[in-house]
């Protein structure tokens, strides 16, 4: 996908959407760490349902920690993985208060040294609650970069690498929100919903599907 396509595309996708932001609850750096640590294999409905019970009780690192890993355990059980999420949960909340003052830490390296924490949940903190211009690779995001044509590439580190350099800089902030919103609700795995997409004549998909008859 040329430059100018590039441009278009996402000048749509503001036109459409001109705020975007993530569907995970949260009002604080913390939160929203945590709820993008159980947000792993789940969905952002299943996280939210349990965060609004247990952000109300635990909403820092120490009061976390003073749960304990069988009360956080009682709030989380709804999502999968939940034995490890509350582990990692515990562990990180251990060293952001023994660390960095019970606060979390505006800095890739500190991000990722976090139990649990890898390359993409740093790039959604990063982004999202320290504004930097950066790009998580989920599943959605991953699929609309290949299908579309606008950064093709076989792993996720190939596809984040290209999409910081082709996305013009005054995009780079919110493409990260707009690419997995049309991935979650229109460009979706199965089926792409080709016919009411709004960047369809710049896609270069090559097998655009129809509207279902009836």
């Amino acid at each position: 996908m040329n430059a100018a396509k590039v441009h278009a595309l996402f000048e749509t996708l503001r036109e459409v959407n001109p705020a975007p932001a993530t569907e995970l609850e949260y009002s604080s750096p913390f939160e929203l760490l945590i709820a993008v640590l159980l947000s792993a294999q789940a969905t952002d409905v299943g996280v939210n349902k349990a965060t609004r019970r247990l952000f109300p009780v635990a909403h820092t690192p120490q009061q976390m920690l003073d749960l304990g890993e069988e009360g956080l355990s009682a709030y989380i059980k709804t999502i999968g993985l939940y034995k490890t999420k509350a582990k990692h949960v515990m562990q990180t909340c251990r060293i952001l208060v023994e660390q960095h003052g019970g606060k979390v830490p505006p800095d890739r390296a500190a991000l990722e040294a976090l139990p649990g924490v890898g390359r993409k949940t740093a790039n959604v903190v990063l982004n999202t609650a320290f504004g930097e211009p950066t790009i998580a690779v989920d599943t959605h995001i991953f699929r609309v970069a290949n299908r579309t044509g606008l950064a093709p590439g076989k792993n996720v580190q190939i596809v984040e690498d290209k999409l910081l350099k082709v996305v013009p800089r005054e995009f780079l902030h919110d493409a990260h929100h707009w690419l997995i919103l049309h991935g979650r609700y229109v460009c979706k795995a199965r089926k792409p919903e080709c016919w009411h997409c709004v960047i369809e004549p710049l896609c270069e998909y090559r097998d655009k599907t129809e509207a279902p008859q009836g």
